[in-house]
């Protein structure tokens, strides 16, 4: 049977090179970090260096790196953080805003919700396009006295969809020139690491979060980005770790495999965009000439690595199975999500119909996919397909 991971957008299988860098510091130079004795130093040693490298990757300063678990932490930091150092500088009837995006992850969405519950924030949702991008004017239009925070993911997890964050960048240093109290701006660049830009001046965010199991490093790994002088509460007491923002003895051999994760993207970017993007191209041309299976995202402004598809006819979980099977794996949108048998968020955000969206799929490709793996895809994909919609009563009553 075949072995095709087509969901390098929900993990990523640890590099070879930085699984080698990793394991002296499980075995070897396991040393508390804050420690001073000769083995905690050269942990602490270890990782600061390991700072630098993730600062200069994002063209930020060493101090503004913080270390959390996961993508999904730094978001909470970042969110609850801000909005809790805020609070105190707003009247008691008054409740500090934050803009985000309908199509968000749910990291940023979840939490949003939860200040929102808490009476701690006001929320305000940007709708999208057809594709799935945010409109700058929308950005502008919706900002009021008590904004403080804008919240744009770069890359949409589901779709691929980039969405226009230095031109939001912009809008936002913009009004800050005419305002006593900033608004500041976070993306969460998890899916756009591997592909695009990531200078933290040239988007203009003061806030960005990633994880490290997306480009090949860990699960269980990382970064909050926050620009000097963003005032953040933190949300784990207990020692004074990471610049007292984030308590926890440091988990240094996945700090260090991620600092060596971001080398190898440095070095493999160009090849990988222009190697994926060829790949990802004929995927979409070949996928799209069968019936009722239409691509999702913006055509153009869109991640090489990313393929999102709806499949008319189709349950997106019934194919993803159907294709395990076959030993393909790929998934039916985001996995933090896919537990939920409800449908997109995003996908009904863009303006598909509920039922439209539980016929999505989407296809992630990553650095071993092979030309040999896209060719099999659409080998055994139509038949599939039309496997699938035999089974589907209301489906052939409509074709009929």
């Amino acid at each position: 049977m075949k072995n095709i991971y087509f969901d390098n957008a929900a993990t990523t299988k640890v590099a070879p090179e930085v699984l080698k860098i990793m394991i002296p510091y499980f075995i070897k130079h396991y040393g508390n970090p804050s420690e001073y004795h000769k083995m905690g130093i050269t942990s602490r040693k270890a990782i600061e260096e390991a700072r630098n490298k993730i600062a200069a990757f994002l063209r930020a300063k060493h101090e503004t790196i913080i270390f959390t678990s996961s993508a999904t932490e730094s978001i909470n930091l970042a969110h609850k953080g801000l909005i809790e150092a805020m609070g105190n500088k707003f009247p008691k009837n008054v409740r500090p805003h934050i803009i985000t995006s309908a199509v968000e992850h749910k990291a940023v969405l979840e939490t949003c919700y939860g200040l929102e519950r808490n009476g701690k924030a006001r929320i305000t949702y940007l709708p999208v396009n057809r594709f799935g991008r945010v409109e700058v004017e929308s950005v502008e239009q919706a900002v009021s006295r008590d904004t403080v925070l804008v919240s744009i993911m770069y890359v949409n997890n589901e779709v691929g969809t980039i969405q226009p964050i230095s031109e939001i960048g912009q809008v936002v240093q913009k009004l800050n020139h005419k305002r006593k109290n900033p608004i500041y701006f976070h993306t969460d660049a998890t899916q756009a690491l591997g592909f695009l830009d990531c200078n933290v001046d040239n988007l203009g965010v003061d806030l960005l979060s990633f994880t490290g199991h997306k480009i090949n490093a860990p699960k269980g790994i990382g970064v909050l980005y926050i620009r000097k002088g963003v005032e953040i509460k933190r949300q784990i007491d207990g020692g004074n770790q990471e610049k007292r923002l984030r308590a926890g003895t440091e988990n240094t051999p996945y700090i260090v495999g991620l600092a060596k994760a971001l080398e190898l993207v440095n070095k493999q970017k160009k090849d990988k965009v222009r190697n994926l993007t060829i790949l990802r191209n004929r995927l979409v041309k070949e996928l799209s000439k069968i019936p009722g299976v239409k691509l999702t995202g913006d055509p153009e402004k869109r991640t090489p690595h990313i393929a999102s598809f709806i499949v008319d006819g189709v349950e997106g979980e019934g194919l993803v199975l159907y294709l395990s099977n076959l030993g393909i794996y790929a998934s039916s949108g985001s996995a933090c999500t896919s537990m939920d048998l409800s449908a997109s968020h995003v996908l009904t955000a863009m303006g598909f119909s509920e039922e439209e969206a539980h016929g999505s799929i989407r296809f992630s490709l990553g650095k071993d996919t092979k030309t040999e793996d896209i060719d099999y895809l659409i080998k055994v994909l139509p038949t599939l397909v039309k496997k699938i919609r035999k089974m589907n009563p209301t489906y052939n009553k409509e074709q009929k």
